[in-house]
């Protein structure tokens, strides 16, 4: 999918002209209500403030949580109008609803340069249904769709991609930033092109190696997943997570791989704990050797050496998903020696968003890192090569 010739808000005149702007609001909140994790939003104001600065009325919209398509204002985005409020330094008005009179009185009465939030767009059972009519109203309150919610994008809902039927679209800069980094990386890599994956299963992943197998130099694989490439070698693989319906294409994989010359990494040592828990008893075993009743949980010292090399002299790397339990000290040692080694390599680093980017970000290497994706499963479908519907909308340039 080449989505590097996109229109982007700088392509069109938004003076004085009314612009629904998706954006990803789903932010983590505590039990008191207070936003615990402001990052997504804040990734959201290049954009929004572009627009304020070149006299657009600006109406946002996003979804938060899952309200089941039901008023439930516990899922309401107020805090994040506040939030806002604050980070722009002007009122930015809060609707009561979605595309009832309080959403429509406040967007017809915007002067240039202010800002609307409206309600959770989930409120609404059609918005997930991506249902015409509603998408319809919805672009009805504006003249400019802009997309900048990368996080969604693999949506194909009413304010993701509906609403581009009716309004000229074009994505902000947080798309734009997403599609020129990652699609620039797989349409032409920097080379030696390394690419990590992890996370728990291979099922999750088929589409994404696949894709891979054809660009990169070395793919390596950790986690959870690596547990059914060691059973399709014929280890002994202990009570390891393992995928049985899919050994057979780990070994089609693995022998796809040295058909093309692609370097084909798998552990070769783990971390190996009796049960499934943060304290459980540990020990140290080549990949060959898991005994019976132990599972694997971490990759070992020399694989993380080995993994380490082989990001050492890369060009590019891609990394998604954890090379262990990584929320669990015991068991994060992979984690963080693969984040230290991809932050020192000097690469082009993205990392796909979700545990992989919570894992960089929580061991302080985000700043050393190219581009950290916003969004977990948009940024797999995105290096799977499926189509994203909420880009796939937006108008081309000329």
């Amino acid at each position: 999918m080449n989505y590097l010739n996109k229109k982007t808000v700088e392509d069109i005149d938004v003076s004085g002209k009314k612009v629904l702007v998706r954006c990803d609001f789903n932010v983590p909140f505590d039990a008191e209500g207070n936003i615990t994790d402001p990052k997504r939003i804040n990734e959201a104001l290049k954009t929004i403030k572009y627009l304020i600065d070149h006299k657009a009325k600006v109406i946002l919209c996003s979804h938060l949580g899952r309200p089941k398509g039901e008023f439930n204002m516990k899922y309401s985005l107020a805090p994040v109008a506040a939030y806002l409020s604050q980070a722009l330094g002007q009122e930015v008005k809060m609707a009561k609803d979605v595309v009832g009179e309080s959403a429509k009185s406040i967007a017809a009465s915007l002067q240039d340069g202010e800002v609307e939030l409206i309600e959770n767009v989930r409120f609404h059972k059609e918005e997930e249904k991506n249902d015409p009519a509603f998408a319809k109203e919805l672009a009805s309150l504006a003249e400019i769709y802009v997309n900048d919610a990368f996080g969604t994008a693999h949506r194909a809902h009413a304010s993701t991609a509906g609403v581009a039927d009716y309004l000229p679209a074009v994505c902000g800069y947080l798309i734009q930033k997403e599609i020129s980094i990652m699609g620039g990386a797989l349409a032409d890599p920097k080379r030696p092109f390394v690419a990590i994956l992890g996370g728990a299963k291979v099922s999750d992943k088929i589409g994404v190696i696949t894709n891979l197998l054809d660009k990169v130099d070395t793919l390596i694989i950790g986690g959870g997943m690596a547990y059914t490439f060691m059973n399709a070698l014929g280890y002994s693989i202990g009570t390891s997570i393992c995928e049985s319906d899919k050994v057979e294409m780990a070994k089609d994989m693995m022998a796809k791989a040295k058909d093309k010359g692609v370097k084909f990494l798998i552990p070769v040592d783990n971390i190996v704990g009796l049960e499934y828990k943060p304290d459980t008893e540990h020990k140290l075993v080549e990949s060959d050797q898991i005994p019976d009743g132990w599972m694997g949980l971490d990759i070992g010292p020399k694989t993380r050496d080995l993994f380490t090399e082989a990001v050492k002299d890369a060009g590019t790397v891609v990394w998604n998903g954890p090379m262990g339990v990584s929320e669990w000290d015991n068991f994060a040692a992979g984690t963080i020696a693969v984040a230290k080694a991809v932050a020192e390599s000097g690469a082009i680093s993205i990392i796909g968003g979700g545990d992989s980017a919570a894992a960089v970000e929580k061991l302080g290497f985000a700043d050393k890192m190219t581009h950290i994706s916003t969004g977990g499963g948009a940024s797999l479908e995105f290096l799977e090569g499926l189509e994203l519907p909420g880009i796939a909308c937006l108008n081309e340039k000329e």
